[in-house]
């Protein structure tokens, strides 16, 4: 996640449908993921009505140019504005094009805060992880594959 810049993030709509849009990323002291949105974009609409969201990110490269071949996470948790001074600087430090908007009114700081994590590390290397989990500094490669593939 740490590697990722950006990422796939879903929402719901008003009327419960999905909705995907692509944003920039970061993350806080306690890995959460930092984003930095317009309250005129849709997708942040969508959060204030209801706060659960997933992100994807999906590392550079794969196996031969596949990018279903390569490593990929998918966050699920609820987003809020409770954001660290730390997230912050993180999310400023990472995106220092972003720094042209922050004193703009409609942007703010959210982050999402995760509950759970599907990891596809390659084919056939897939795991969920709990919040626990991801944060307790475990080898994830040694954990079991989850049954099926993605």
């Amino acid at each position: 996640m740490s590697s990722v810049a950006t990422g796939a993030l879903a929402t719901l709509t008003a009327d419960g449908a999905p909705f995907a849009s692509l944003v920039l990323t970061a993350s806080d002291e306690a890995g959460d993921i930092i984003l930095f949105l317009s309250r005129l974009a849709a997708h942040t609409r969508n959060l204030e009505s209801d706060s659960r969201a997933s992100l994807l990110a999906v590392a550079a490269g794969g196996e031969a140019g596949d990018p279903l071949a390569g490593a990929r996470v998918t966050v699920l948790g609820r987003a809020d504005r409770a954001v660290s001074e730390t997230g912050k600087r993180r999310y400023l430090e990472r995106h220092p094009e972003a720094e042209r908007y922050a004193s703009f009114g409609d942007f703010g700081f959210w982050r999402l805060r995760i509950d759970t994590v599907h990891l596809v590390a390659g084919f056939g290397r897939i795991v969920d992880l709990t919040r626990e989990e991801m944060t307790a500094g475990g080898d994830i490669s040694a954990s079991p594959p989850a049954e099926g593939s993605d």
